[in-house]
Order: C-alpha cells, then sequence, then structure tokens
C-alpha cells in the first residue's frame, strides 16, 4: 500500500492513574466520559475497558478535528488523568498488487492450490537478493527490466548460440526454436521458441504494484540470466559452469561474477539414471558458498529419479500441483522429490497435447510474442514444474531477504518443516508438501514464536545398520519444552523396517517411530511432538535411525528441531 486513508476517529483511549476511582470503576469513568461530554459539547460514553487498564470513550459519531481536540484537551487538563489518546486505524501492509493481471495469479493466493504468498510480503520482498536463472537467457521485458541485472552467455558453440560466438557476456535470447522435425536427434520436433527464462523470471521478480502485468514471488529480487539452453537444449558442460559462475566460483576464461547469486534456478533437465559428476561437483560448490540450489522434478509423469540434475544431492527438487491442489498429470515424482509447488495445467491430461483448453488453470508470467526471433513483449501461462521450480526459487528468496544468514540447508529445512499436505493426491510422492511461503518466512523470522534448528545433510541408511544425524542446539537458555517438534524427512522403500529414536544432548533416548513388518509404504515425512522439558535445551540432539530388516535402504534427507 503506498498511502494510508485518513479517516476520522470516532473514539479515544484514556489512561487514568492508578489510584484514582476512574482506573478501576467503569461506574466511575461512565461518569466521567459524561461529564466531559457536557464541558465539550460532545455525545461522550464509556464503551468498555482495555485490557491494559485503559477506558474507550466513543465521541458519538464522527467528529472534526477540532472538536477531537476539545476533547482530548478536557481529558488531559483533568489531574486524574494519565493520558488520552485517539483510536486510530491500522492497515494490513500485505495488500493484493494493483498489477493488472494479478487476479489470474491463483498460484499465489488461492487457498486450494495456491503457495500462500502475499502473507509474506509484510515481512520480506525479495530486497537484497540475487536470483541466477540458468536457462535460455533474456528476452526484454519492461516488467522485468527493473529487477535485470547483469548476466553471461555460457553456451559454447556458436551454431547453438545463434548469436554468432561462442560464451559472451550478453544474456540475450536469441529463441530455441527447432525448424524441423529431427534436427536435434530422433524424436525431436519442430518447434517456435519458448522465452522459458524469460517466464522463469517473472514469476521469481516481476515488478510489482507498477499498475500492469503480473506480480513476482519475490519482487524486489534482482534476476542473473544465465544463459545454457539454445538450439537443441543445452549441454552439462556449459550448465556446469554456469552453476559454478552464477555461484561466484571460478571458470578457466570467464570473467568473474561481480553480483554471485545466492539462489540458483534449474528448470531443465535430460535424461539420467545418475547425477554426472560434473553436475554435483558444480552444486556442491555452489551450495559451499552458501548458494541454494532450485531444480525442476521433469515432466515425464515418471520416477524423478531417472532424470538430472533433479536426481543430484544438494537441490531442491521441486515437483508441480494443480489448480485444484494435485500432483499435475505430467508431473514427476518419487522418494527423492522434496517439495510441490504450483505449476499448473493449460490443458486436462485427456486433452490432446500441444493444445490449450484450460490456460486459466495455467501460470502466467513475462514472455515474447515472437515464433523465433524477439519481437513484441506480451504474457502467457505456460504449465510445467519449470513453472513450479521458480516459486522455489523465489520463496528461498524471501527467506534470504529475512534474514540472510540461513543457509541452504536450513532453508530447505525450513521449506519442508512448513509445507502443507496436498489437498489432492499425488500418486508416487511430491515431497513434503505444497511450500507455504507465508507460514515458512514467519518460521524463520520467529513470528510463530519457535526457533528452528535443522541438518539436511544426507546420512545414508544401510541394511540392518544404525545411522545418526545431528543438530547443534545453541543461544537457548534453559530447557526444552514440553511440546519440542521433531520434523523428520526420510527416503527409504518399505517403511516399516526403521526404528527412529531422538537421542537428547544428555543420552536419553525418546523413541518417534517403531517397526512395523506390515507397514510397505514408503518414506518417512512426519512431525513428531516429544516432551522434553526434563532436557538442558543446548547441547547436540541426535536422530537415530535403525534397519531392522533387509532388503530396503534409504537414507535421511533432512531433519529439524523446533523449540
Amino acid at each position: 500500500m503506498t498511502s494510508l486513508p485518513t479517516p476520522p476517529v470516532e473514539k479515544v483511549i484514556v489512561t487514568y492513574k492508578s489510584k484514582t476511582a476512574e482506573a478501576s470503576s467503569n461506574t466511575a469513568a461512565k461518569t466521567d466520559a459524561t461529564a466531559k461530554g457536557a464541558e465539550t459539547g460532545e455525545s461522550l460514553s464509556f464503551e468498555r475497558r482495555l485490557a491494559g487498564g485503559a477506558a474507550l470513550i466513543g465521541l458519538g459519531g464522527e467528529t472534526s478535528k477540532k472538536d477531537v481536540a476539545e476533547v482530548m484537551d478536557a481529558f488531559r487538563a483533568d489531574s486524574s488523568v494519565a493520558s488520552v489518546e485517539p483510536d486510530i486505524r491500522a492497515y494490513a501492509m500485505a495488500v493484493a498488487p494493483n498489477d493488472t493481471e494479478y487476479t489470474k495469479q491463483w498460484d499465489l493466493f488461492e487457498a486450494t492450490g495456491g503457495m500462500n504468498v502475499p502473507g509474506a510480503w509484510d515481512k520480506a520482498t525479495g530486497s537484497g537478493v540475487t536470483v541466477a536463472v540458468i536457462d535460455t537467457g533474456y528476452a526484454a521485458h519492461t516488467d522485468v527490466a527493473a529487477n535485470v541485472i547483469s548476466g553471461y552467455d555460457f553456451i559454447s558453440t556458436a551454431a547453438d548460440a545463434r548469436d554468432g560466438n561462442g560464451r559472451d557476456s550478453d544474456a540475450k535470447d536469441e529463441g530455441d526454436w527447432n525448424a524441423t522435425a529431427g534436427e536435434c536427434g530422433a524424436g525431436s520436433t519442430a518447434s517456435n521458441s519458448s522465452w522459458h527464462g524469460t517466464h522463469v523470471a517473472g514469476t521469481i521478480a516481476a515488478t510489482a504494484n507498477n499498475s500492469k502485468g503480473v506480480a513476482g514471488i519475490a519482487y524486489n529480487a534482482k534476476i542473473q540470466p544465465v544463459r545454457v539452453l539454445g538450439k537443441c537444449g543445452g549441454s552439462s558442460a556449459d550448465i556446469a559452469d554456469a552453476i559454478t559462475w552464477a555461484s561466484g566460483g571460478t571458470v578457466p576464461g570467464v570473467p568473474a561474477n561481480p553480483t554471485p547469486a545466492k539462489v540458483i534456478n534449474m528448470s531443465l533437465g535430460g535424461s539420467s539414471a545418475t547425477c554426472p559428476s560434473v553436475y554435483q561437483n558444480a552444486i556442491n560448490g555452489a551450495v559451499s558458498r552458501g548458494t541454494t540450489v532450485v531444480v525442476a522434478a521433469g515432466n515425464s509423469n515418471a520416477n524423478a529419479s531417472g532424470f538430472t540434475p533433479a536426481n543430484c544431492a544438494n537441490i531442491i527438487n521441486v515437483a508441480s500441483t494443480s489448480r485444484e491442489g494435485n500432483r499435475s498429470f505430467y508431473s514427476n515424482f518419487g522418494s527423492i522429490v522434496d517439495v510441490a509447488a504450483p505449476g499448473g495445467e493449460t490443458r486436462r491430461a485427456t486433452d490432446t497435447p500441444g493444445t490449450v483448453t484450460t490456460p486459466e488453470n495455467g501460470i502466467l508470467s513475462t514472455l515474447n510474442s515472437g515464433a523465433t526471433t524477439q519481437s513484441t513483449e506480451t504474457y502467457k501461462p505456460y504449465q510445467g514444474t519449470s513453472m513450479a521450480a521458480p516459486h522455489i526459487a523465489g520463496l528461498v528468496a524471501l527467506l534470504k531477504s529475512a534474514k540472510s544468514t540461513l543457509t541452504p540447508a536450513e532453508i530447505e529445512a525450513a521449506i519442508k518443516s512448513n509445507a502443507r499436505p496436498l489437498p489432492g493426491t499425488c500418486t508416487g510422492g511430491c515431497g513434503a508438501g505444497i511450500a507455504d511461503a507465508a507460514k515458512t518466512v514467519n518460521a524463520v523470522t520467529g513470528t510463530t514464536g519457535g526457533t528452528t534448528f535443522s541438518n539436511a545433510t544426507d546420512a545414508t541408511i544401510s541394511d540392518n545398520s544404525t545411522v545418526t544425524s545431528s543438530i547443534a542446539v545453541t543461544g537457548l537458555t534453559g530447557n526444552a519444552p514440553a511440546a519440542l517438534k521433531v520434523n523428520v524427512d526420510i527416503k527409504h522403500t518399505w517403511r516399516g523396517d526403521l526404528v527412529i529414536d531422538l537421542i537428547a544432548p544428555d543420552g536419553t533416548v525418546r523413541n518417534l517411530k517403531a517397526s512395523s513388518s506390515s507397514d510397505s509404504a514408503d518414506n518417512v515425512l512426519a512431525t513428531y511432538t516429544v516432551d522434553a522439558s526434563s532436557e538442558v535445551a543446548n547441547g547436540t540432539w541426535k536422530l537415530q535411525v535403525r534397519d531392522v530388516a533387509s532388503g530396503d535402504t534409504g537414507y535421511i534427507d533432512s531433519w529439524s528441531l523446533t523449540f
């Protein structure tokens, strides 16, 4: 809200000195209000006693500033009155932005399938955070331009880059169209340019309250376009170098990034049974420099474990949900998915592929109208885990803006701990649920009243073995609460094999989950409430997981303690 209304004052708040009759007697306060009304010519009335002991005095309806001043002067002149002040109005700061297409952005605000973003804007808007969009580059768009900073073009082959050279400092999207079927390999089809990176950028940080277009999730964050996808996609070598550069690492032959990003969005992927080491090494380096890496799970309606970089470690793997809160029909799934976010459905699963039958259910964002090369700017709804991932990247930017000291592990744990269950269905697994922006920002800023400590480092669970993961709790006083929250995310087939215990700093063991030979479901995604009031809060707490059978393995993905 850029300016606040100035409504007339209709009531005043009077605090009487502690030893006066009016301070404790409503009858005395009522009598005094009547007397002050007779003195000033106003119809004053005692309405009620406030929690702090003050008296709320009605002025008999709307009054002029002069009349209010006279009433307040009358109370101030009374030696029994400690203070008097007007009963003023307050307004919600997280109001709907004035962007003309905002009402179509159900993904931000609808209760069923949305991500509860407006509720976070009171506390964070992304200021001070740079998000690298490793994608097709940037097609100029006035609804994003104010938040775009210099990036880089990492496409090393001139023919794929379509700009006449290899790598350079211009991240302009030159188009990723294919003129004929088969030119990018067997099964490839002819297609127009997608302007994919610009769509992603708008979801993250389109300018808000500019009376046009859409609003980004972190609308005061900066977008750093890093071009890796051109004709026929992009190479893992180029993408890995882009990850390193974007996060502030050194790439031979490329100038240092003057504005390293603390968030990387990769709405891209390919088929691979394992994460290539070139990806994993680059991701590990980025995370070690404090950059959170967000990756789309993929759009093949298959297990995400067969796609990369979705199957890499040290990332936040994002599945897509529909407007109804179901897993989107195309979204990949599985135990390696961390969280879900709106990715939309511009058609139903049974509609002809390539058609757009439900545009209102897609994710609306910034785009370009050019079929091959750039033309005029526009807006268009897309669907995909490519659209879901930037919702999480935007949320990460909000979290870093709200609390700059957060580590990638703490960010991932906070997002998963505060996600809500899908209101619909997710066959195959959608991680912790749909991310909740407001709840997560509130949690890291302490608004919810609890302090959370997290560990998102993977710990392998082998057959018939025991593994522990530790959290060092510091800075608290006294004992742990009687309702200590233990949030657990364990990826493991046939979870009935597992026994889960919480070990306090003094070695006391509290069982969270017993084994069960009949529980054949995958994964443990749960929050346990433990009475730990007999334990000192500070110290090293451990999550202990025992595998008591053979045939199934997994790992502790993350866990957290909220005091």
